[in-house]
């Protein structure tokens, strides 16, 4: 018959403040393995989200991003014509000719500057990009030195309120309209129309074209075409997979950070579950000979220590993701290191997180446990009662 299981619950219990101390240990260790995985999450899904699997979009040959790409409007108009461009319900296709450029503006809380990106654009953007609404005021006039910006500019960025103006590119713009695209990062964009910004910013070219297919499946042998087309330098790439690139070194260098600061600290908590296992183990040493002499085995003792270690790695993950939960009311706003502009993203804590922080947590138990509990498991009958 093996140990109760309340019987390690109480010994536990008994050991409130080392219980209390060693736990808390391991809910902090827990808490940042949680945030990074929730960092990466928001991260990824901040601009992964931002893309749609029937969309392509087509930049320059090797260039990681919108901002260093150039689409001459010759290439633009080849691409344009293709047939496995969908068409709208006014007759003209699913493209939008885009100039994407990053300008410095003020923050409001602290009056210092940062880049964001201003994208050059027209209203079939809108019909691309079904996750973007306008929430107030209205969109910009062909031909007019009007712009709308996403609620994350609009809060946060001198100028960017309806009605205010911003000035770049030795203009004026008025703020008609603010839009909100959720959690992605056109969230943290200016729009505005993309003749007026070319003449602006003096870019004779488009950085990127977007467009819709006509039928999802068509797009491998279509990416061939286009890449292989000598009068084209262009690369073409599914929205999803483009933002998924754009995310890819700051997911790393997260994932790198997140796992560098957990295994220092999970050490740590390890070597203090360690130590509290083994305390409890040189305090308990008639109770163990007493467990013996009742007819309890070695395997027994060993199973009843580590579910005391189990218990006690649980209650410091279940402390951890609590807390960490609490990250999902923050916002991280950061610097997109492909366009070196800022964009917000914030903390997202899935059901996959929540059960390998967990896990996580058990892992340290076991680990700071099974030493202690081999321990208790050897003694004798004779030396536990002599001891004692």
């Amino acid at each position: 018959m093996p140990v109760p299981f309340a019987y390690s619950l109480r010994n536990l219990w008994t050991r409130r403040l080392t219980t209390v101390l060693t736990a808390a240990g391991m809910a902090l260790v827990v808490f940042v393995f949680a945030a990074t995985l929730m960092l990466g999450e928001g991260l990824n899904r901040t601009l992964v989200a931002t893309g749609s699997y029937d969309n392509v979009i087509m930049t320059r040959t090797s260039a990681n991003s919108e901002v260093q790409s150039a689409v001459e409007r010759g290439q633009a108009a080849i691409v344009e014509s293709r047939p496995e461009v969908a068409i709208g319900a006014n007759g003209a296709p699913l493209l939008v000719k885009e100039l994407v450029v990053i300008i410095n503006l003020l923050r409001r809380d602290s009056g210092q500057s940062a880049n964001i990106v201003v994208r050059g654009t027209n209203d079939v953007a809108l019909q691309l990009r079904p996750q973007v609404r306008l929430i107030a005021g209205r969109l910009p006039q062909p031909g007019s030195s009007e712009v709308v910006a996403g609620a994350s500019i609009a809060r946060r960025f001198q100028g960017g309120g309806l009605g205010e103006t911003v000035r770049f590119a030795l203009r004026d713009w008025q703020v008609v309209g603010v839009f909100d695209a959720g959690t992605t990062a056109f969230n943290s964009e200016l729009w505005g129309d993309a003749d007026q910004l070319m003449a602006a910013f003096r870019r004779p070219v488009y950085s990127s074209l977007t467009f819709r297919l006509r039928e999802a499946g068509l797009f491998p042998d279509l990416k061939t075409e286009l890449e292989s087309d000598p009068r084209l330098t262009l690369e073409a790439r599914r929205e999803t997979r483009y933002y998924a690139d754009q995310s890819e070194a700051m997911a790393k260098f997260l994932r790198i950070l997140g796992l560098t600061l957990t295994v220092v600290f999970s050490l740590g908590a390890i070597i203090g579950a360690m130590i509290t296992m083994y305390a409890a183990v040189a305090g308990r040493t008639s109770e163990i000979g007493t467990l013996r002499a009742l007819g309890f085995t070695r395997p027994e003792i060993l199973i009843a220590f580590i579910a005391e270690a189990l218990l006690l790695g649980g209650v410091g993950g279940i402390g951890g993701v609590a807390g960490a939960s609490l990250l999902q009311f923050l916002t991280i706003n950061t610097l997109n290191w492909q366009t070196f502009s800022e964009f917000s993203f914030g903390f997202i804590l899935t059901p996959t997180i929540a059960m390998q922080s967990l896990l996580f947590a058990l892992v340290m138990g076991l680990l700071g446990g099974i030493l202690p509990a081999l321990r208790a498991a050897r003694m004798t009958i004779v030396e536990a009662l002599r001891q004692e």
